[in-house]
């Protein structure tokens, strides 16, 4: 429980990555923590490391602590870690996912095995290392063996999945509702698209029996946007990470031309394009297990299990452009980390941490940070929501704030530490970036915010076609389209944010009226009736 001082090891890698034509920034690969047993040992499938509201990292190990069934840590970004939890397997045992953060500054989590049940559990732990078991699941129609933490949603309920292909939601509480089942067994978390809906992926199943990427309502609802053929990759393992772009970005860890697994880009329509195919025995990494991490300089960074220098094979890490240039940045080694299968993450200062499952000092894992010469950002918890919702910030250098603006409209704020402040969204906000002005400088988000519309009032309630309505509500300056029980009104016009008329077009139905922004799509809850 105390904190680690053994010394750090620092690998600086001979390499340059090209920005532009003219410009390269160093790459600094360093070990910051080697794992011995004790304070954790061996992160293994899916592992995410989580950014605290304090700036520190807080992530979990399958084995380790006082009883060696596992472990919750805390480590800062330059290396000093302690344990804040060990599992005694009534509470959880074998951890396997990692963190998640929480709109309430807490961690969720999950265990493959332990709890009530002896069959997994989804927990809750404070930052000071209080753990709270939320669910112990029974192997009934709820399923059994979650690896991955669940992830938050917009409406603050987290959401996941277990081995066993079933999906369910649970409130910060603790209350459980089985969803249903995705198409196959599950080991990586979903990833909460623009659209609401969450998207994961699967190892087998689908139309060719080689994995999915799926989609999710938060209802439960689900439908396979692609099924892999072998040819195009195999056994999906990681999450895919949704780009500013609006694709997402995944690995497989076997298929393509090699069968050595494929990094791709996937549209929301199901249109998927192979950016690399690994090849076994080269030297530019094979069998990738994690997801990548789509970062803020707008190219996709991941780690492969295998591959690399020939004669080592500990894998490498690389970048592939969103048009799939691709490029090796680093050879991972034995003695600084090796066989990563735990997926990349960017802390807010921009730089990239992560976990490898073996190597280091002890060969029981690392804990590593890769430097890019990335600028910092902040982090958005939620980056949707209404005019007048708290959305909170995390990054670095946050004291002394002057200014708070959403897509260039200033906010109020309220900065609780050097790390983390709270921000109202404006009256007026339109879809875009957040920036904080900081004493030395400006912070740009890592992703868009979306206001999202609101429908008050209309009126009148009813009338034939040609009527012109007055709609209310906040948000919809950004209006693109107002629909009268489904049919698009031909002519609006959007006289404020908070206002906005629309004649009722030939063939509207009676029904909800619903208006579309960039942010998301609003519906009346009251019913506009076609006379």
């Amino acid at each position: 429980m105390t904190t680690s001082t053994r010394p750090r090891i620092l690998v600086t890698a001979a390499l340059a990555l090209a920005l532009g034509a003219a410009t390269a920034r160093a790459q600094t690969y360093t070990d910051i923590y080697n794992f011995d047993g004790t304070l954790g040992s061996s992160p293994d499938n899916p592992q995410l490391l989580a950014q605290g509201r304090d700036g520190n990292l807080y992530g979990s190990t399958p084995y380790g602590g006082t009883a060696g069934d596992g472990a919750v840590f805390v480590i800062t970004p330059s290396g000093g870690l302690r344990d804040i939890h060990s599992f005694a397997g009534g509470d959880g045992l074998r951890p396997k996912g990692g963190l998640t953060l929480g709109s309430d500054g807490n961690f969720y989590g999950s265990t493959v095995l332990g709890g009530a049940g002896a069959l997994g559990t989804v927990f809750k732990v404070t930052p000071a290392g209080t753990l709270t078991v939320l669910y112990s699941f029974t192997g009934g129609t709820d399923g059994a063996y979650p690896y991955a933490p669940p992830v938050q949603g917009i409406d603050g309920n987290f959401y996941g999945t277990t081995q066993d292909a079933t999906a369910y939601k649970i409130t910060p509480t603790g209350v459980f509702t089985l969803l249903g089942t995705v198409p196959g067994p599950c080991y990586s978390p979903l990833t909460q698209g623009t659209d609401g809906n969450f998207y994961g992926t699967t190892p087998s199943g689908g139309k060719y029996g080689y994995g999915t990427v799926f989609k999710m309502t938060p209802a439960g609802n689900v439908t396979i946007v692609y099924s892999f053929d072998l040819d195009d990759g195999a056994a999906p393992n990681g999450l895919v990470t949704q780009g500013n772009d609006g694709n997402f970005y995944g690995t497989t860890t076997l298929g393509g031309t090699a069968d050595g697994g494929v990094a791709f880009k996937l549209t929301p329509a199901g249109t998927l394009t192979v950016l690399h195919n690994f090849v076994p025995g080269l030297t530019d990494g094979s069998i990738p297990v994690a997801g990548p991490v789509y970062a803020t300089d707008g190219n996709v960074y991941g780690i492969t299990s295998a591959g690399g220098n020939v004669g080592s094979g500990y894998g490498v890490i690389f970048k592939t452009t969103t048009s799939g240039s691709y490029s090796v940045l680093y050879n991972l080694d034995n003695t600084h980390g090796r066989g990563a299968v735990s997926t990349p993450m960017q802390h807010t200062n921009g730089t990239i941490y992560g976990l490898t499952i073996s190597g280091g000092t002890r060969n029981d894992g690392v804990v590593y940070s890769f430097a890019l010469g990335i600028k910092p950002f902040v982090k958005l918890i939620f980056s949707s929501g209404k005019v007048g919702m708290s959305v909170q910030i995390l990054g670095g250098g946050l004291t002394g704030t002057t200014a708070v603006t959403f897509n260039g409209t200033p906010a109020s704020f309220h900065v609780v530490s050097n790390t983390y402040l709270t921000a109202m969204v404006p009256a007026g906000a339109t879809t875009g970036f957040v920036k904080v002005t900081t004493p030395k400088t400006t912070l740009t988000s890592s992703t868009k915010f979306r206001v999202t519309p609101s429908i008050l009032s209309f009126m009148p309630p009813s009338g034939p076609v040609g009527t012109l309505v007055t709609i209310n509500g906040s948000g919809l300056k950004q209006t693109s389209k107002v629909t009268f029980g489904g049919v698009a009104a031909t002519s609006f016009t959007v006289n404020s944010d908070t206002q906005v008329t629309a004649t009722v077009p030939t063939g509207a139905k009676t029904g909800k009226i619903a208006i579309t922004t960039p942010g998301g799509t609003a519906i009346s809850t009251g019913t506009f009736t076609v006379t």
